[in-house]
């Protein structure tokens, strides 16, 4: 059974791996292409169902995630628009949560109070790995995808908080806030701390004790799950705890990572972090006519309605709140107003409209207990809330995926901070390192320059690149001049790296080289052609 359910599993990852590039070649963003992907695979006849112990969702999927989206957060960037983030990230999905849990509880027969907090809290957070590659490529001011980026940490907590809560009221049938108040409190402080603590004995073992690359990248896996399981074990926020040690170690990563390492270890993160997102998009897919067999006691078009509605209304509430966050301190706050610029009418609603479920949604709805405390009676309307819950992704995932790049050009949002494009932040950076080698050369190497026009010609190749630069700083024509020679530059040097790859392939047939030779070789034009590649 075991190998069945493997071959399964490595079946979908390869044809992930097919409607991944068929999705970069239509220029679809991959989330919503996997999706429908999933969903036209589970019609093939005779294909076995996935299994998924809703024990092991949470574990396998959520701390990774999380722990690859709080090590790339800028939290700089996190702390300037801090208001926002929280403002979203705690405010959204509570006020979210509280209108579906009632609204919900008027419109579905026997539906409890605690069972609508439970589909409000799976559905309320917006997931940043659909929105983030929706907006790849876009031209979306600085200030949008870093609120929705840091949203997605601090929402990921506050939902799955409402639903640890509102699964032990289904599961005990009781609910008292006060106790509820201090339990938050608690397992959020507490779950900072485990992962702070345990992020910080990390840190210290990488930084002193491991040298090794080898070491290095299979340690930055272990953590998130380490700090999830120990916060977990002692009934604490898991969530907080990945989300916290995360953005600690990404804070002091430059102090244990060689470039060697952080090169290897992003490489890791990313095959990781596509591989679990993509599985659990395509999961989406596959699970959604599973969960329709399963609709007992509501018809389909009954259960249809339900979700549809209640997608409708999820949209609405994020656009609404977005603008109340938005304007609301502002129009109460003078300070407010004089240190932030406004950002406008087109910038909320295009935050608004990325609201896009995902990844946590689904893992939350697979992690509803099967059974209640007696382990002989189901959990009550289980399959609705799945059935509901997939709707929600599928309907924002799809419409607002693809309705979104639209949006953003026929609006055409403008910058409105007071932001540095990352072309001239990067001119500017490479200005200063060239003059700052330009002294350090004159300081320690002045004799041996003079002696040997080898080591001569690295100042002359320096000097240049800070004429060139100073030359076109404030030129808009010059710039754009010399932003067209660069391209040719790269253009012309990817060429050679090209033609080199097909040398070293004749080397190879003729084996005129010895292999570790060519293999060498190899290398150095990989990391050449990703130099080139990044410039």
């Amino acid at each position: 059974m075991i190998h069945h359910n493997l071959l399964l599993i490595l079946a979908l990852f390869f044809v992930m791996a097919l409607l991944y590039m068929l999705s970069q070649r239509l220029k679809i963003s991959y989330p919503i292409f996997l999706v429908i992907g999933g969903l036209a695979i589970s019609f093939i006849p005779g294909l076995p169902h996935l299994n998924v112990d809703p024990d092991l969702v949470f574990l396998i999927f959520l701390p990774p995630l999380l722990f690859e989206a709080a090590w790339y957060s800028s939290w700089n960037q996190l702390w300037k628009w801090r208001r926002s983030v929280l403002s979203l990230g705690f405010g959204l999905v509570l006020v979210t949560s509280l209108a579906i849990a009632y609204f919900s509880l008027h419109i579905i027969p026997d539906f409890t109070l605690a069972l609508g907090f439970m589909l409000g809290g799976i559905i309320s957070p917006p997931d940043a790995v659909a929105a983030t590659s929706v907006l790849k490529g876009m031209e979306v001011p600085k200030r949008g995808t870093t609120i929705l980026e840091g949203e997605s940490l601090v929402n990921d907590a506050a939902s799955l908080t409402v639903l640890r809560f509102a699964i032990a009221t289904v599961l005990t049938g009781q609910f008292v806030f006060q106790k509820a108040a201090v339990d938050f409190a608690v397992l959020a402080v507490m779950g900072v701390f485990v992962g702070l603590l345990i992020a910080h004995i990390l840190y210290y073992v990488l930084r002193y004790w491991v040298g090794s690359s080898s070491i290095t990248t299979p340690i930055t896996l272990i953590a998130p799950y380490l700090m999830y399981i120990v916060a977990e074990q002692f009934h604490w926020s898991g969530v907080l705890a990945v989300v916290s040690g995360g953005l600690f170690l990404s804070f002091r990563s430059s102090d244990f990572l060689n470039y060697h390492t952080r090169l290897q270890t992003k490489e890791v993160w990313e095959t990781v972090g596509f591989l679990l997102n993509g599985f659990v998009f395509i999961l989406i897919g596959l699970e959604l006519p599973v969960i329709i067999k399963g609709l007992e006691g509501y018809e389909l078009s009954e259960a249809i309605y339900y979700a549809l509605v209640i997608s409708a209304m999820v949209i609405v509430i994020r656009i609404v709140l977005v603008y109340l966050s938005t304007f609301i301190p502002r129009w109460l706050s003078k300070d407010l107003r004089e240190k932030e610029k406004s950002p406008g009418l087109k910038l909320p609603f295009i935050i608004g409209w990325a609201g896009m479920r995902g990844v946590v949604s689904l893992a939350s709805a697979l992690a509803i207990p099967l059974t209640l405390s007696d382990g002989t009676t189901g959990f009550p309307h289980r399959n609705l809330i799945l059935f509901i819950t997939f709707v929600v992704i599928l309907v924002t995932l799809v419409f607002q995926g693809l309705t979104l790049p639209l949006f953003i050009r026929w609006l055409k949002v403008e910058e409105v901070d007071d932001y540095i494009p990352e072309e001239e932040q990067i001119e500017a950076i490479r200005l200063e390192l060239a003059k700052q080698s330009i002294q350090y050369l004159d300081a320690n190497y002045a004799v041996e320059m003079s002696q040997y026009e080898t080591v001569g010609r690295i100042k002359e190749q320096l000097q240049r690149s800070v004429n060139a630069t100073e030359s076109t700083m404030n030129e808009e024509d010059k710039k754009k001049a010399l932003s067209s020679v660069r391209g040719l530059y790269r253009k012309i040097m990817l060429e050679l790296v090209s033609l080199r790859r097909d040398g070293l392939k004749k080397m190879t047939q003729q084996n005129q080289y010895d292999d570790q030779v060519l293999r060498v070789m190899e290398s150095s034009l990989d990391l050449e052609e990703a130099r080139l590649n990044k410039v």
